[in-house]
């Protein structure tokens, strides 16, 4: 594995790595080789994994559901074609 074993991190670190890996996914995916994107992929899954473990209770929004962005196509076909 790479970098620190994301339960050895405190909160404000591990905030700070999911930050600087969603940042660098997007490049990771169009420009970096089949093992750089495992790689970050394994790394990106145990960092998610971990802020998951710590907070299982996280706050939901509505429109990050499948029922909230249902509701938002809906809305967005009704006002799309008038």
């Amino acid at each position: 594995m790479d970098g620190v074993d994301p339960g050895r991190l405190d909160d404000q670190q591990l905030i700070k790595e999911l930050e600087t890996i969603h940042r660098t996914r997007h490049t990771t995916l169009l420009h970096g080789s089949d093992d750089a994107l495992r790689v970050h992929g394994d790394r990106m899954a145990l960092l998610e994994g971990e802020y998951l473990r710590r907070h299982p209770r996280r706050s939901v929004a509505a429109g990050r559901t499948r029922a909230g962005a249902r509701e938002r196509e809906k809305q967005e076909k009704g006002n799309g074609d008038s």
